[in-house]
């Protein structure tokens, strides 16, 4: 007769701490071929969500898109080539100078946009240009 595992917490304190050694060893295990999550997850006595949070955290990259530094460098303006002033524009009022902002994305990829860019839309551009 087998005689299920046992443990008995005594203590005040009713989680149990588990290292990242283990978490890792649980991990690995239910990445096995023919493994079960689930039989992993019984076996350490956790319940399954738990198993799955920890693959999540060891397993996915970290998003770091939003908090992620890089560097910066201010280049003098290509000039760009001058438009004609559109005939409905008054003779007063002339018209602003465009201004170009160059963003290197590394592996020779640069995204150009002007000043009056759409911020939300640029941050969707970059979020997915980012994660390839």
């Amino acid at each position: 007769m087998t005689m299920a595992r046992l443990e008995v917490i005594t203590s005040v304190e009713r989680r149990r701490r588990w290292s990242g050694e283990e978490k890792e060893h649980l991990v690995a295990a239910s990445f096995e071929p023919g493994v079960s999550v689930s039989e992993v997850a019984r076996s350490a006595g956790i319940h399954v969500s738990q198993l799955f949070r920890w693959r999540k955290e060891l397993c996915d990259p970290v998003d770091t898109g939003a908090s992620q530094l890089v560097p910066v460098e201010i280049v003098p303006a290509v000039p760009s080539p001058v438009e004609a002033p559109a005939s409905s524009t008054s003779p007063g009022r002339s018209r602003r100078k465009g201004s170009i902002i160059e963003i290197e994305l590394g592996g020779g990829r640069r995204v150009r946009v002007d000043r009056d860019v759409d911020t939300e839309a640029l941050r969707r551009v970059l979020d997915a240009l980012g994660s390839r």
